[in-house]
């Protein structure tokens, strides 16, 4: 019981033996002018962006800058103050007074009693270390952002708010009092004799901490006050506990967790939220010196020069998320930043292993084509996979059959070009702007300026070996351009009725596939379609999907088995934790026109971190497309080896999926 006791207790901190807290002898102390100049919440001032709510000369309030709930605001004092860590008894009377002036700033807002909600970060989980109360008007704003403020009790006198999931769960020590409905384990090692707290201190840390607003179901307070005196009346208890190095508050009738005894021989982990620090999508993003390389107590700002807009775009780059971990290659290059060849009638730029080295397996090209504008007849070593991003193409081809082909493609068709098979691509005059589209090749380092061009080889083969090939006079030859065309203009295309009769007849199998008119499936926060050899049968080298994941949602934790995944964003923006095995992991940013790469077996996720729909297409050099679901896995794996590893209850085990989730909505 004296470890439950020190449990609860723990943001107040132990009377010593000469009379003072170890708050008076230890970080207060700590802190030299020059840590508390660089704290943010040392300087608020107007002038510094911060919108003031109260101030007097003992306190500041003001509203959160990334408001989790319809009214925010943090309430900090003007000295500096650590966390609750560093209070000790004498500042009783400080807490009760930031709690007030939250209740002043709601009431002046209307907001009911049942509906506010106050907690401090329980460290090490503070993004800003100095002392500040959260003081909430509920609602939240979405469930993304009520699950940053996570419901722990057990851990300090205050909890940092409450779950979105489970809106009845209490907060036990927090500011609303309602029946504790489940068990936290504290981790909190039994203290030292001569250390041990005074229950005076313990019974005011209590009457503080439990503030009710309407009566409740049940009586936490009394169920802790009984523990606390069965605590003093056995302390021999706590060595009864030394197996299991927590106990916790339960009233009558609750249900304990039911996960297997855990046999972990390391910490467990944090379970304080890692989201991008900021978003340059949305109104009142940071900007200039906001944009800097800290989070939390780690990092510093910078000094030199920097390219704030690269850093807008990629919050964990950085200021990467505290699981971040190692070395991962760089799986990020926006088409952007391609070198663009610009010709009469339109522009390529390309994607390969010389701008994104760990792109081994594939190479990309975006290519734009005014109406009527040509790709020239080519061919290459490497198959050709497209998706039309705007506009319609035509395309040709022959095989080696002597069978031709010819076909137009709207915006989310596909065609395939086997290795060695001539083509042409045209865009049509359907629409005024031409068409664009997106290339894919299953090699590395593909390059779109060593393609065989037609005008290219017709050009450095002597005129009479030409004469002779073609039975026909030289002059017959005069217009053959002297090097490559490569994209030129010409006149729109007529329909498909324009293709010559073959002897040999029409493909077998055609090279276009219609995949704007495939049904996508509908799923729990998006969509997915998939396309391999099983409905494009001519695509024997290239598998795809196109998924959808709406604000809030993500593509489920997974990876692919025997192949690198090539990503192309088409709309919104999203997140990707890379983990690469041996505690290798690092978070990536995308927006519209990024390319990503995950190399075959890494786990990873895609998640919409927009307020728009993310769409992108995941791209394999592969026949058949393949994925292992981890909710997948775990739901068809015994529960009992589940539970072992992750220290899951039968609450969370009866939640893994059976089947593929592939897109996961928000929480």
């Amino acid at each position: 019981m004296v470890h439950h006791l020190f449990g609860i207790f723990s943001c107040f901190k132990p009377t010593l033996q000469d009379g003072r807290t170890s708050s008076d002898q230890g970080s207060q102390e700590s802190l030299n002018a020059g840590s508390i100049s660089r704290c943010k919440f040392c300087n608020v001032t107007p002038e510094r962006g911060f919108n003031i709510a109260y101030e007097d000369e003992k306190y500041l309030a003001f509203t959160d800058r990334k408001p989790a709930s319809r009214y925010h605001y943090l309430v900090v004092p003007r000295r500096h103050i650590e966390s609750v860590r560093s209070l000790g008894a004498s500042d009783v009377e400080l807490v009760k007074d930031m709690q007030e002036i939250g209740h002043r700033i709601l009431a002046g807002h209307d907001i009911p009693l049942d509906m506010r909600v106050m907690g401090f970060h329980i460290p090490p989980f503070n993004s800003v270390y100095h002392l500040h109360l959260h003081v909430q008007g509920l609602p939240y704003r979405s469930a993304r952002k009520a699950a940053k403020y996570p419901v722990r009790t057990g851990s300090g006198g205050y909890s940092k708010g409450m779950t979105c999931a489970r809106r009845d769960f209490p907060l036990l020590f927090g500011f609303k009092q309602h029946q504790f409905k489940a068990p936290f384990l504290s981790s909190i090692a039994p203290p030292q004799a001569s250390a041990m707290i005074k229950i005076s201190h313990c019974t005011l840390a209590l009457l503080l901490a439990t503030i009710a607003f309407a009566a409740p179901a049940a009586n936490p307070l009394a169920d802790a006050s009984a523990s606390v005196s069965s605590a003093l009346a056995h302390p021999s208890s706590s060595s009864s506990s030394a197996k299991h190095s927590s106990t916790v508050i339960v009233p009558t009738g609750t249900q304990t967790s039911s996960a297997a005894d855990s046999s972990a021989t390391v910490p467990f982990i944090d379970l304080d939220p890692n989201f991008p620090l900021w978003d340059s999508s949305m109104p009142g993003a940071p900007s200039g010196n906001d944009v800097q390389p800290v989070r939390g107590s780690l990092g510093a700002t910078i000094l030199g020069p920097t390219d704030d807009a690269i850093a807008k775009e990629n919050p964990d780059f950085l200021a990467p998320p505290s699981t971040d971990h190692g070395s991962v290659n760089n799986a990020k290059w926006p088409f952007t930043m391609s070198h663009n060849r610009l010709q009469t009638g339109g522009w390529a730029r390309q994607e390969n292993i010389g701008v994104m080295p760990i792109a081994t397996e594939m190479a990309s090209v975006n290519m734009r084509l005014e109406p009527g504008a040509v790709r020239e007849l080519h061919w290459h070593k490497t198959a050709e996979w497209a998706y039309v991003l705007k506009g319609n193409t035509q395309v040709t081809a022959v095989d080696s059959n002597g069978k031709n082909f010819i076909a137009t493609l709207s915006p989310g068709d596909l065609w395939y070009f086997p290795p060695g098979i001539p083509h042409s691509l045209q865009a049509t005059a359907d629409d005024p702007e031409g068409s664009e589209f997106i290339l894919v090749f299953n090699q590395g380092d593909f390059s779109e300026d060593s393609t065989f061009l037609l005008t290219d080889w017709m050009s450095h083969v002597p005129v009479e070996v030409l004469a002779k090939n073609f039975q026909t006079n030289a002059s017959a030859f005069a217009h053959i351009p002297a090097e490559e065309l490569y994209i030129f203009p010409s006149t729109p295309p007529t329909d498909e009725g324009s293709l010559p009769k073959s002897p040999q007849g029409t493909v077998d199998t055609p090279f276009t596939f219609s995949f704007s008119k495939m049904q996508p499936t509908k799923l729990n926060g998006g969509s997915v379609k998939i396309v391999d050899s099983r409905t494009f049968e001519v695509s024997k080298a290239i598998a795809a999907a196109e998924v959808t994941v709406e604000p809030g949602a993500m593509r489920e934790l997974h990876w692919h088995p025997t192949q690198d995944e090539w990503s192309f964003f088409i709309e919104g923006q999203g997140r990707v934790t890379i983990f690469a095995s041996q505690s290798n992991a690092r978070t990536f940013n995308y927006q519209a026109g990024d390319i990503g790469y995950v190399p075959a077996t890494m786990g990873h996720y895609v998640e919409n971190t927009g307020n728009t729909t993310l769409r992108f297409l995941e791209i394999f050099n592969t026949d058949m497309f393949e994925d292992i679901s981890l909710s997948n896995w775990l739901a068809l794996t015994p529960p009992e080896l589940v539970k072992a590893h992750l220290g899951f209850d039968d609450e969370t085990i009866a939640h893994l999926q059976k089947t593929k989730p592939t897109v996961i909505g928000p929480a």
